[in-house]
């Protein structure tokens, strides 16, 4: 998991990261770093990630948008 701080906005970076741990990555990512909202998930331009993210997130009831393809940002529990 490689999370990194850009202008002030904490990052997780899913490059390299397998599909079947994407999902639990996303999750424990959010609730670490609740308190930094927004965060931003970089999925990259694989269509099965950004799905696993988004199913992720929504099973979970995180709201979030979708800034341009690949982003997902993190808005609020």
């Amino acid at each position: 998991m490689n999370v990194f701080d850009e202008k002030g906005i904490t990052h997780l970076d899913l490059h390299g990261v397998r599909h079947l741990d994407a999902a639990d990555e996303v999750i424990d990512f959010v609730y670490q770093y609740q308190s930094k909202f927004p965060l931003i998930i970089i999925c990259g331009n694989s269509n099965k990630m950004i799905a696993i993210v988004e199913n992720s997130l929504n099973s979970n009831s995180i709201m979030f948008s979708k800034p341009r393809f690949g982003i997902i940002r993190v808005e609020k529990l």
